[in-house]
């Protein structure tokens, strides 16, 4: 079983945003210049707001008290305009316990981050 989370396009308003409610105000993510002075086009996404994506994935599909573990690794960067998609699918069930893989890609099939999560329960429950 696949589920799947469409995100809606990364502007600069949801840079300034995340920036402003998580605290992380790196200019990576929120001056362009900056951006450019490091060799890239323009500012891209926070990593750990994708994440957060991923964990509304989870958030949406099961109880937050059934969520046992939850872990990413940052395959790539998410720039500006990217319309991601979350995606969670079932690896296996075993022990009472929903092991799932978890990945955002972008549109271009770029794949920003891979994980894991461990869910109590059968998807099914």
């Amino acid at each position: 079983m696949k589920l799947e989370l469409e995100l809606p396009r990364i502007t600069r308003s949801t840079l300034a945003l995340y920036a402003g409610a998580s605290g992380d105000h790196n200019p990576m993510h929120i001056d362009i210049d900056v951006a450019r002075s490091a060799g890239l086009d323009d500012v891209f996404s926070h990593g750990m707001l994708n994440m957060a994506y991923l964990g509304r994935l989870l958030t949406a599909n099961f109880p937050q008290e059934r969520i046992r573990s939850y872990g990413v690794r940052f395959t790539s960067i998410t720039p500006i305009h990217a319309r991601p998609t979350a995606t969670a699918t079932v690896t296996k069930v075993e022990d009472g316990l929903t092991h799932l893989d978890l990945t955002m890609t972008l549109e271009d099939g770029t794949v920003t981050l891979k994980g894991q999560a461990v869910v109590e329960g059968d998807i099914a429950a």
